[in-house]
């Protein structure tokens, strides 16, 4: 009998073994950082060599700002169904506020930093990161347009408050990294800025 193995082993189609990439690089981006995707790092997560990690991706920029936007989507994705669960507008802009400076999205808000940083090199991530951070402010620009429909926000330009709502959550986000000054609470702070911008009492934004 021959001491020849007979195990054969599967060979994965490219839009699989992408996709196996793809999900390595994103789980090491959440748990180490963007600046922690590299080709020696996601060879590694996915057990394969780094040959085939080049073989399958078009460069290592290019998986970068992949990653990103992958993550920061599902995001927008998730805050976008939370916020429209609720029906109030005032209710709605409380969840978004309430949702992204809960404490909890540390890991996300370490993939921003770092993009931001990193994209100041790298053309493919900057483009990713302009053109996700349109996206987010096209949302929230679009939920402060309908209450002002509905007449429960004072009239105003819904873009450029979205712009400063954004500007305070990121940058309040980015110093709770360091912990720095996180007393009292993000949320009351964020909810009587958002709350003047809108022509409403704070209370109104309890999500």
């Amino acid at each position: 009998m021959s001491g020849t193995s007979t195990t054969r082993r599967t060979r994965k189609t490219p839009d699989a073994r992408r996709g196996e990439l793809a999900a390595a690089a994103r789980e090491i981006a959440l748990e180490q950082g963007l600046d922690a995707v590299t080709l020696r790092s996601v060879a590694t997560r996915a057990g394969v060599a780094p040959a085939l990690v080049a073989h399958y991706t078009d460069g290592m920029e290019a998986l970068v700002a992949a990653t990103f936007g992958d993550l920061v989507r599902a995001e927008l994705d998730e805050v976008t169904a939370l916020v429209r669960a609720r029906e109030e507008p005032a209710a709605r802009i409380g969840v978004l506020l309430d949702t992204l400076l809960d404490g909890s999205r540390g890991d996300i808000t370490l993939v921003w930093v770092q993009a931001w940083g990193l994209g100041a090199h790298a053309d493919a991530l900057a483009a990713c990161v302009r053109a996700e951070m349109d996206a987010w402010q096209a949302m929230i620009a679009a939920e402060i347009e309908r209450g002002m429909r509905a007449g429960d926000f004072a009239p105003a330009d819904a873009p450029a408050i979205a712009w400063h709502l954004l500007a305070m959550i990121d940058g309040l986000n980015a110093h709770s990294l360091v912990r720095w000054n996180d007393r009292p609470d993000r949320r009351t702070l964020t909810r009587r800025a958002v709350a003047g911008l809108l022509g409403i009492p704070p209370e109104r934004l309890s999500g």
